[in-house]
């Protein structure tokens, strides 16, 4: 449960240095992260530990300029599942929350508020290699886009360089999946169809309810109050990281004297890569300064999702299964490809007709794995020793 408003006001928050009116404001956004949960468990019928995520997602688009990246949310369910509900209601609470289905490139880099996009199947169609980029780039503070421009200028008519900041919170719903690099940029939450007639019956109409009205108030002042400061998060998070693992006394000094170092800890603890960290630091970050409670919540559902991730990415990545087989080989022996790329098919239970599984895969596989110790070409063709020991030292990075 999310602590009341009387327990609340005892928890003394060290994330965020605010007083008098600014602490006020902080206040009323814990009263606007409870009430977008209550929104969202009213009309949609969610896993519990999807909540606390989505709630937090919300509350960050106000305040995702703070940060270095913003996690893309994806929804991903079949037909009859709520998805567009969900996506329209997520939309409309966010910053400046708005609903396409099939943007154009002008549209997406000429536009940064929120932007959720459903039926987003079609980002991955032929023809839309360009748009896809872009929208792979909106991840990231500083990604721009430069456009040439004619303008009247005292010489005449020129061609002048004009820029766009592509950068902004994404929210995309299919029923197909995303592929594999954008949705590494996305914290996935895949929607059940539900039966739950108290819910799904209930008419679209959040946006004239006062709780809503208010929720909006609320986060567009302390939008315009900057509640939420991260200035300093990520070297204070660089800091840490050297300090842990590195143990030079000159990042000791600076990381002892902040008040995130408990945050650190936990994110640490979760055991990410890079791209894990930005996508779970900025959400945390937003629980840390609300309150603890809220905090515990958001850490324990990213935890719990992050760890499902970890072995989804396992079981799903042809790269991650063709290291796990490899780690399992008895014996260093010349091999071909042939012969790898049977044994590859046994070990994954792929179907050997799949378009990517072929002889000239297994050649750019290993070599970009760095798994081939030995190579030599004879009267049959290539032959390889697999660098075993390498791949039993890369596995354990996986599970």
């Amino acid at each position: 449960m999310i602590l009341t408003k009387d327990e609340f006001n005892k928890i003394e928050n060290p994330s965020y240095d605010l007083t008098g009116e600014d602490e006020q404001i902080k206040k009323d956004l814990y009263d606007a992260y409870a009430n977008i949960q209550d929104l969202l468990k009213k009309y949609c019928d969610l896993k519990e530990d999807d909540y606390p995520i989505i709630t937090a997602w919300i509350v960050g688009t106000y305040f995702h300029k703070e940060f270095e990246s913003y996690p893309y949310l994806f929804l991903n369910a079949m037909k009859g599942s709520g998805k567009t509900r969900t996506l329209k209601l997520i939309t409309d609470l966010a910053y400046e929350g708005e609903i396409l289905i099939q943007p154009t490139e002008a549209v997406l880099f000429r536009t940064n508020s929120t932007l959720g996009i459903d039926e987003a199947e079609g980002i991955a169609r032929k023809g839309t290699e360009n748009l896809r980029e872009l929208i792979n780039g909106c991840y990231k503070r500083g990604s721009k886009v430069k456009r040439m421009k004619q303008m009247k200028t005292e010489k005449g008519t020129e061609q002048v360089v004009e820029e766009f900041d592509i950068y902004r919170p994404l929210a995309l719903a299919n029923i197909n999946g995303m592929e594999n690099v954008l949705g590494d940029r996305c914290i996935n939450i895949v929607l059940e169809r539900s039966n739950n007639k108290q819910i799904i019956k209930l008419a679209e109409i959040w946006k004239e309810e006062k709780i809503f009205k208010k929720t909006k108030e609320i986060l567009e002042k302390c939008r315009v109050c900057n509640v939420v400061v991260a200035e300093k998060l990520y070297v204070e998070w660089n800091n840490y990281v050297m300090n842990t693992y590195i143990n030079y006394n000159i990042y000791k000094l600076h990381t002892n004297n902040t008040h995130n170092t408990q945050l650190f800890k936990d994110l640490n603890l979760m055991d990410l890569t890079g791209r894990e960290v930005e996508l779970c630091l900025p959400l945390l970050y937003i629980a840390w300064g609300i309150s603890k409670e809220t905090y515990d919540h958001l850490h324990f559902s990213l935890k719990s999702y992050m760890k499902e991730r970890k072995t989804e990415q396992f079981n799903e990545s042809m790269d991650i299964m063709m290291i796990d087989m490899i780690s399992q080989e008895l014996n260093n022996f010349w091999q071909t490809p042939k012969e790898i790329l049977r044994k590859y098919i046994e070990f994954t239970q792929l179907d050997e007709k799949d378009a990517e599984l072929n002889l000239k895969w297994i050649g750019i596989a290993l070599k970009r794995l760095n798994l081939i110790k030995e190579k030599k070409r004879g009267s049959g063709g290539m032959r390889y020793i697999l660098n075993v020991e390498k791949a039993q030292e890369k596995i354990r990075m996986f599970k």
